[in-house]
């Protein structure tokens, strides 16, 4: 599994935010649809009932005030074994019925995301929503990748950049 913007990708499923264990809320994106799991809040559409998908609540910081919040967290996990649940951020699914909001956690060091990585994460959403992408990309790319590390933050924009184009994946 690896984590590029806002998305979790493993060689099968493609979840906006983490990765959901057990009653765990989150939000899988699936050739066929959106699916809302955890406690309270099962749901799923086909793409083509989509009219759109955004986030609400993200953390998002610039790459050296993101820095900073991982490195106070560090300190706090480690003076005190204080280890917090990841923070919560919400995915709009929109349909021609109304707007349903589900929980997901985020996967990111310190729950932010650099302002990039948010911007570009939103576009892909949007693009996926309009029907003018798909998540095969995403899961080719993982598919064909050798180890299991996250990219570097200059790759993830890259990789975001080129899915939420359409445009060819960059290699590195």
């Amino acid at each position: 599994m690896t984590m590029v913007g806002l998305f979790w990708i493993t060689e099968d499923h493609v979840f906006v935010g983490a990765e959901p264990t057990g009653a765990a809320p989150g939000v899988r994106l699936t050739e066929d649809g959106v699916q809302c799991l955890g406690t309270d809040q099962g749901a799923s559409w086909t793409w083509p009932e989509i009219r759109g998908l955004d986030v609400r609540d993200v953390a998002v910081r610039s790459p050296a005030r993101r820095l900073v919040a991982i490195a106070a967290d560090w300190v706090d996990v480690l003076l005190t074994t204080h280890v917090d649940q990841p923070p919560l951020f919400t995915v709009a699914v929109t349909t021609a019925d109304g707007t349903v909001e589900a929980d997901a956690l985020t996967a990111a060091p310190s729950g932010v995301h650099t302002t990039a990585e948010y911007d570009l994460s939103r576009t892909l959403l949007a693009r996926l929503a309009a029907g003018t992408g798909t998540v095969g990309p995403l899961l080719a790319w993982r598919r064909a990748r050798q180890d299991t590390g996250n990219p570097s933050r200059a790759e993830r924009e890259d990789l975001l950049r080129a899915w939420a184009d359409g445009g060819p994946v960059p290699t590195r």
